[in-house]
């Protein structure tokens, strides 16, 4: 079974989007789940910068210097590799239709070794992003409590509605001041998909607001490592064993 691509996306910047797609990435791996997490916000790249890793490939040069893409991986930790972009490269983050196409075949090529491959798309709405999130198995998109990031969340769900299959779209409310807090933001926007688009997004779970996030991200450090029993933690860990459970028969571990 080929492994399933996620991608984690957001109307705007600065919900977290790139730390859960890696604290997501690491807590499937934790759990024996072999993860490839993919820096696709091409041109600002900073899952290595989060990360502290200063990889030696990345994907400018598979782009520009017609390197295999499999040569780019690095290896970060049990069950988890990276697969790194390039920050402030305008090369690639303006691919043309032929080199993007390129691009998320050879990520599905890769895709068979592992079971799970997530993706960080870069926020917003332009039509690289739109076509990585149609190409994918499942899109989760970010929120936050604030009016603007919850519009913007609509306008992607909207256009992904459009571009592909609307029921692959999920909410993940990120930074919310409790679990019936977030339940509400998740209301609010599902509402509006129901309105106006005639579906509702389900619920991929709630990762309320926890000061042990910012540290991490400080410390370059990922959230299960520095900070195993957070709350945060325990959110991600929910959202990591219910696509465990949605991805039944249980696949072999990756020892």
């Amino acid at each position: 079974m080929t492994g399933h691509i996620i991608a984690v996306a957001s109307g705007k910047g600065g919900v977290g989007k790139t730390w859960f797609a890696i604290t997501l990435a690491h807590g499937l791996a934790r759990s024996g789940q072999r993860v490839l997490l993919v820096d696709w916000d091409l041109g600002l790249a900073n899952l290595d910068v989060q990360l502290g890793l200063m990889p030696q490939c990345d994907l400018a040069q598979v782009l520009q210097q017609g390197l295999p893409l499999a040569g780019a991986i690095t290896h970060f930790a049990a069950c988890l590799d990276i697969l790194a972009g390039s920050s402030g490269t305008g090369a690639i983050s303006g691919l043309d239709a032929a080199s993007l196409e390129i691009l998320l075949d050879g990520v599905r090529s890769c895709a068979d070794r592992y079971d799970y491959v997530i993706c960080d798309l870069a926020a917003g709405l332009d039509q690289v992003v739109r076509r990585m999130a149609a190409y994918v198995d499942q899109l989760m998109v970010v929120v936050t409590d604030e009016p603007t990031s919850l519009t913007d969340a609509y306008a992607v769900l909207k256009l992904h509605g459009r571009d592909g299959d609307a029921g692959r779209g999920r909410i993940l409310v990120n930074r919310a001041k409790s679990t019936s807090s977030g339940a509400r933001t998740y209301a609010t926007l599902s509402r509006a998909c129901q309105a106006f688009l005639g579906h509702t997004p389900a619920l991929a779970g709630i990762i309320r607001s926890d000061d042990h996030v910012p540290d991490c991200i400080r410390r370059q450090t990922p959230l299960f490592t520095r900070h195993p029993n957070s709350q945060a933690a325990q959110d991600v860990e929910a959202v990591v064993q219910a696509l465990i459970r949605q991805r039944q028969p249980d696949r072999a571990s990756c020892a």
